[in-house]
């Protein structure tokens, strides 16, 4: 017989304890011939334990919690304290990995997109552990218009993960300072998936860009350690000019706001919020821009 199920607010009970989920799911999956189906669906798990390994990460590979395999994608629970090691290097040696992959294979390329988040969840060994809000967040971060917009726009040949990371965990982990992913490297995005109820920030982490977000300055992981170097010989910084420029991945903006790469949806930019919808850009105060715009030298866009 199930247990029955607990009534919210009707006494206090101990709260579950944390865990880090990292999630992952294909790109146009569903596409594929109902041949590749299961192949891809066993590559994918393949895929990033090679990954976790590369990494160093050889205790999570071994140890996840309450593992699960969604047909296009997996999902797994993991310690929290490892969560700056998911975030770097794991994230980039998985978008390594499935590059070399990519290169050589004679089948479909695998492109993911990537949550991860960090919340309370059973995890008792029981039937039904790793269910609860912070496991269906994860899942809608997974799906959020931001991530796919920015798979969808950039090149299949260079970009092979897009990541977004839950508030929650940025602000511990990147924040905090815990982890090798400075915070330039984030984007910031509103998180929403079309027919749900489900609006969060959140931050975008692409360690291989390419297209349109090279153009509009997000640097690949080589490239910014090494202008980081430099800046650092730097005795000031450069004279601000007016407009808006790039530095690294992050955009200062004079007045307006900020876009890196193509977006699938309209963005609508009213002081400091932002939301998508339809398919052209509208700003609040600033331009209003459809394809690229440059201002002054070739650095200004």
């Amino acid at each position: 017989m199930s247990a029955p199920v607990p009534t919210p607010y009707a006494k206090s009970r101990p709260l579950p304890p944390y865990r880090a989920l990292f999630a992952v799911d294909a790109k146009d999956f569903t596409g594929l011939p109902a041949v590749q189906h299961g192949p891809v669906s066993q590559l994918i798990p393949e895929l990033v334990d090679q990954a976790l390994e590369r990494a160093g990460l050889h205790e999570l590979r071994d140890s996840k919690r309450f593992p699960a395999n969604t047909g296009d994608g997996m999902v797994f629970g993991f310690d929290p304290a490892l969560l700056p090691f998911v975030l770097w290097p794991f994230l980039g040696v998985l978008d390594d990995i499935l590059g070399a992959y990519n290169k050589q294979c004679v089948g479909p390329r695998i492109r993911l997109r990537a949550s991860v988040h960090v919340g309370p969840l059973p995890d008792g060994d029981q039937p039904g552990d790793g269910n609860g809000t912070a496991r269906n967040d994860t899942h809608r971060l997974l799906d959020s218009r931001p991530v796919k917009a920015i798979l969808a726009a950039a090149s299949e040949e260079i970009t092979h993960l897009v990541a977004i990371i839950s508030q929650r965990v940025y602000e511990d982990a990147v924040l905090g300072g815990y982890t090798g992913l400075h915070p330039d490297r984030c984007v910031e995005v509103p998180a929403t998936v079309e027919g749900k109820n489900f609006a969060q920030r959140a931050w975008l982490y692409v360690p291989s860009p390419s297209g349109n977000l090279l153009q509009a300055g997000v640097q690949p992981r080589e490239q910014f350690a090494e202008e980081d170097g430099a800046s650092a010989d730097q005795d000031q910084d450069p004279v601000a000019r007016p407009g808006t420029h790039y530095d690294g991945n992050t955009q200062r903006v004079g007045k307006g706001a900020a876009v890196m790469g193509n977006v699938g949806h309209d963005m609508t930019y009213t002081d400091s919020s932002t939301s998508y919808r339809g398919t052209n850009q509208h700003w609040g105060g600033g331009d209003n821009v459809a394809g690229d715009k440059r201002v002054g030298e070739a650095r200004d866009q």
